[in-house]
C-alpha cells in the first residue's frame, strides 16, 4: 500500500472514533414503480454513495449479485486516478462500486431500493456520514437506457414519498467509465471487520440489510 493511501486510512480510522456524526438512518425506501427491463444475462450497475467500503460490502451480500468492485466513477473520461488523488476532492471522480448482477434473481430497481434503504442518504449533498467532499457524493451511473429511465423515475418517486425531511439531492450522472480501486481496497469490510471505521459506519448497514431484506440477504459475500 502506498504511503499516501496509508495516511488517508489512518485518518479515516481516527475519524471513525472521534466524529460525533450519526450513521445514516436505515429506512424502507419504496418499491420502485418503474424498473429496468434486463438486456442481457448478467447486468452491470454503478453506484456512488460515500465511502466505497460499505457500498461494496453491502451489495456483496445481496442474492443475485455476482461481483461488487470498489473503484471510481464520474470524472473526465481518460484521466487515470487512484485513491489518494480522488481523496483530494478535486478530480470530479466519486468513490463508487460496480455491481454485476443476475437480473433473474435481483432487479436494478431492487438494487436501487436497497441502496437508498440501508446504504446512502439521498438528502446529503457531497457527503455521507463522516465523509465530506464531492468524492463522497451519492450518484447513480446508469449504463443502459432502461437503467436511466428507472433511476430517474425512482429519484422522483423518492422525492414524493415524504420519507426524508430534506430534498433529494442524489443525481443521475453520465457514465464516463469506471476505474478499479487498488487491491487493498477490495473486499475491505470482509477482510477488516474490526476496523474502527467499518464497525462504526458500515457494519450497521450490513445488519440493516439482513434485518430489512432477509429474503435478499446471503451470509457469504460474492467474490
Amino acid at each position: 500500500m502506498r504511503r499516501s493511501d496509508r495516511l488517508v486510512l489512518t485518518a479515516l480510522a481516527a475519524l471513525a472514533v472521534a466524529t460525533p456524526v450519526r450513521a445514516e438512518r436505515a429506512i424502507f425506501a419504496p418499491v420502485p414503480t418503474i424498473d429496468a427491463a434486463p438486456t442481457r444475462a448478467l447486468e452491470t450497475a454503478v453506484f456512488a454513495g460515500g465511502c466505497y467500503w460499505g457500498v461494496e460490502g453491502v451489495f456483496s451480500h445481496v442474492k443475485g449479485v455476482q461481483l461488487a468492485v470498489a473503484g471510481f466513477a464520474g470524472g473526465p473520461r481518460g484521466r487515470r486516478v487512484d485513491y489518494a488523488a480522488v481523496s483530494g476532492g478535486d478530480t470530479g471522480y466519486a468513490e463508487a462500486v460496480r455491481v454485476t448482477y443476475d437480473p433473474q434473481q435481483v432487479s436494478y430497481g431492487t438494487l436501487l431500493r436497497i441502496f437508498f434503504s440501508v446504504i446512502a442518504d439521498p438528502t446529503t449533498l457531497n457527503y455521507q456520514a463522516p465523509d465530506h467532499g464531492t468524492q463522497y457524493r451519492s450518484a447513480l451511473f446508469p449504463l443502459t437506457d432502461e437503467q436511466t429511465k428507472a433511476a430517474s423515475a425512482y429519484l422522483a418517486q423518492l422525492g414524493k414519498s415524504g420519507l426524508w425531511q430534506g430534498t433529494i439531492v442524489t443525481k443521475v450522472e453520465r457514465f464516463t467509465g469506471f476505474q478499479d480501486a487498488a487491491r487493498d481496497h477490495q473486499d475491505f469490510m470482509r477482510k477488516n471487520p474490526r476496523h474502527p471505521y467499518i464497525m462504526r459506519w458500515d457494519a450497521p448497514k450490513l445488519a440493516a440489510l439482513k434485518a430489512m431484506f432477509p429474503t435478499l440477504y446471503r451470509d457469504k459475500p460474492s467474490a
